[in-house]
């Protein structure tokens, strides 16, 4: 692991995100891109008080002063004294957040991105919320979503909700690259529900198998039983203090999102303690 980006947009969610991924940074060796996007005022817009307004000027003007600000901001937290273990790279950009993510995910070829799953006003949950889920969905590498500083700065246990497919091929060694960094144990578990249930003792044996091919050690297998299956990989993370959550999506969107949705999201948007995803094929 090379490059590490984490979208900011100063709020205390994005700070711990940015904490979280110094630790990783530190451990890897790798480089922090720190990502700000300012979102560009439409040419038509309405004032506070509701006047409507047509000068682009304004606009300009307005937008102008927001990059400003952002890249002071921005300058100050790349010039953080408590970050200087590791060379953090400040990126700012004017547009649109998922589309400046993206972008810079692909020029840099980045290789693991942190990010907030909310923010502490309404209004940051609405940006920042959305903003986590597109990315999520669509991004071609891992993504760590942290809800809070994670209470340990090592990721020891590590719980990979599988459905054990060959989809999940790359993300599997993901998971282990993850393990070997940290000297971590896998806690392999697949969720029984009432709508897909299996006997323990199939599952058992075909999750002894995957682990066989992916030649992990120090590992467990678990069958856990619970309502939904987002329900049950957070109640089972809960129940041996995981410190990290690992688990592939599909990506799944328009109609078929609406229809599915996904549990990796879910899980995501609920969790208390950071979850890695990774989009694989349908």
């Amino acid at each position: 692991m090379k490059k590490i980006l984490v979208p900011t947009d100063f709020s205390k969610t994005s700070i711990t995100a940015y904490e979280t991924a110094f630790e990783i940074a530190k451990k890897a060796g790798a480089t922090i891109y720190l990502l700000h996007v300012v979102e560009e005022a439409t040419p038509d817009s309405y004032r506070i008080t509701g006047d409507y307004v047509k000068d682009d000027w304004e606009d300009r003007l307005f937008t102008f002063k927001l990059l400003e600000k952002a890249k002071a901001q921005l300058e100050k937290l790349v010039k953080d004294p408590r970050f200087d273990a590791v060379k953090v790279v400040g990126e700012l950009r004017l547009g649109n957040p998922f589309h400046g993510m993206n972008a810079i995910i692909a020029e840099q070829k980045v290789d693991l991105v942190v990010m907030g799953t909310r923010g502490q006003t309404n209004l940051e949950a609405m940006v920042i919320g959305t903003n986590t889920e597109r990315i999520v969905r669509h991004s071609k590498c891992p993504i760590l979503t942290v809800h809070k500083k994670p209470a340990s700065s090592d990721f020891k246990n590590i719980v990979y909700a599988t459905a054990m497919s060959k989809d999940e091929e790359v993300f599997s060694r993901i998971v282990k690259r993850t393990q070997q960094l940290y000297d971590s144990t896998i806690h392999l578990v697949r969720i029984n529900t009432p709508g897909d249930f299996q006997r323990d003792k199939v599952v058992k044996e075909y999750m002894a198998k995957f682990a066989k091919s992916l030649q992990l050690k120090n590992f467990t297998i678990n069958v856990y039983n619970d309502l939904s299956e987002e329900q049950g990989i957070l109640y089972f993370a809960d129940s041996i203090d995981a410190d990290l959550i690992a688990m592939a999506t599909h990506g799944r969107t328009g109609f078929a999102h609406v229809l599915a949705g996904s549990i990796a999201e879910d899980v995501v948007s609920k969790a208390k303690r950071p979850v890695l995803t990774f989009v694989v094929k349908h």
